[in-house]
């Protein structure tokens, strides 16, 4: 659990950033409707539960910073309402809010219009993330229209509009002890979860019964929900990079893809293990997987303060062209292939990303155009895979293998920790594990 005075340090950190004389405006989530009388499960917004851990809806908060740089921070939220409550659940009020969040001053949603109005007048600057939610982007252009148009009543709009998404991003790539904790934790609940359903795959099971072991894993241990949508793709289905239809039965003879990760605490896992559905892989399912681990493998080397997603990138497509002359699937010298990049014919995908409270996390990877080095602090998965569709031109031995393998990796001070190490990744590993669940 992430303790509250971390959010507090984390706005003062923001307000520390900005200039005199600003308003930073930064909206929570909306509920959204699934269906008739229904909605989708709430998640909040990443950058307003970075600022503040407040899960509910519809609130927003604002960082004011005076001229000679006092800060002032102010939260909305919805209103109490003992009818609504007891319908839809308990909500915090603005009252307790104030107290439990250790905010300057809070208000009801209903006054918003008002004091958010007051808030932004005569500052010079306005920090705000356009785009992401439209209502509330209309919301914003009205205000300031108002400020524009109204000169007599002492009205003054912001002078310049900046994007607070760069300040606050830089902020979350860099995990905190606090969540580094709760991101090796879900490490731990998500690699378990995929011991589980290797344990239980077997011929005539399906895909989605995996997928239902593995839900059933995150959430008696704690969370609720996967971080995305969770990628149960058996034989060919495994070429398929975002396959989530999870629907077919398991056959005698094929790999399994999972792609699963759960979110705790706001946070995400990303795992990927492929695995036999018999629990024994054949000679050519052997030949791919060790290609793609040993590719992991070579880029883990370069995943340290100092290297590069692009250099570990480069190790490991080297390895998997090499790999791939060896099975007779590429032909000619290994740097002119690689110069074409000929095997992203089979590898389509990028090497990794960022992870943290959005699974594809924010943080730039480029610093003045240049790649960005790796630095204490930065978590990322490190992902390399090999698809052949049933249609590829491959030899017929490897038509319809799909393996990837991917692994959450925290930078640390001399190399890297490995979050999601718990589950098995050898060939020897899995096929022991599969055994025992026999």
């Amino acid at each position: 659990m992430i303790a509250n005075q971390e959010f507090v340090t984390r706005r003062t950190e923001l307000l520390a950033q900005m200039d005199n004389n600003a308003v930073a405006v930064i909206p929570a989530a909306v509920e959204l409707t699934r269906s008739r009388d229904t909605e989708y499960p709430f998640r909040q917004d990443s950058d307003f539960f970075y600022l503040t851990g407040f899960k509910e809806p519809d609130a927003v908060l604002v960082l004011c910073k005076d001229k000679d740089g006092t800060p002032q921070q102010t939260l909305f939220c919805r209103n109490k309402d003992k009818l609504a409550e007891i319908w839809h659940g308990r909500r915090m009020g603005h009252e307790k809010a104030k107290t439990a969040l250790e905010l300057d001053q809070t208000f009801p949603l209903s006054e918003l219009d008002e004091e958010l109005l007051n808030l932004v007048n005569g500052r010079k600057a306005l920090y705000y993330g356009q785009g992401t939610y439209t209502a509330f982007d209309d919301k914003i252009w009205a205000l300031l229209g108002t400020l524009r148009g109204a000169p007599k009543k002492g009205y003054r709009a912001p002078e310049i509009i900046k994007d607070v998404r760069p300040l606050l991003h830089e902020m979350r790539l860099f995990k905190s002890d606090a969540e580094i904790a709760v991101m090796r934790k879900a490490g731990e609940i998500s690699a378990d979860a995929h011991k589980r359903a290797m344990q239980f795959a077997k011929p005539g099971a399906t895909e989605f019964q995996l997928e239902a072991e593995i839900h059933h894993h995150y959430a008696m241990n704690g969370a609720r929900h996967p971080a995305y949508g969770t990628i149960v793709g058996s034989g060919n289905n495994a070429n398929i990079l975002h396959y989530t239809d999870n629907c077919d039965e398991l056959t005698d003879g094929d790999l399994i893809l999972i792609d699963s990760g759960c979110e705790l605490e706001g946070y995400a896992a990303d795992i990927t293990r492929t695995f036999p559905v018999n629990g024994r892989f054949s000679a050519p399912q052997k030949a791919v997987y060790e290609l793609v681990l040993a590719s992991q493998q070579a880029a883990f080397e370069q995943v340290k303060p100092g290297g590069t997603l692009v250099k570990a990138n480069e190790a490991a497509m080297r390895v998997m062209t090499e790999g791939l002359i060896e099975l007779g699937i590429l032909a000619g010298e290994v740097d002119e292939l690689l110069d074409k990049q000929a095997c992203k014919a089979f590898y389509m995908h990028g090497l990794g990303h960022w992870l943290g409270l959005d699974v594809h996390d924010v943080g730039e990877y480029k610093l003045d155009e240049a790649d960005r080095p790796f630095e204490p602090g930065m978590v990322l998965t490190i992902e390399p895979g090999l698809y052949f569709d049933e249609d590829a031109e491959v030899p017929e031995q490897f038509k319809g293998i799909g393996v990837r393998i991917e692994d959450d990796l925290l930078i640390t001070a001399d190399g890297f920790e490995n979050l999601t190490a718990g589950v098995p990744k050898t060939i020897a590993e899995i096929e022991a594990l599969m055994r025992s669940g026999e």
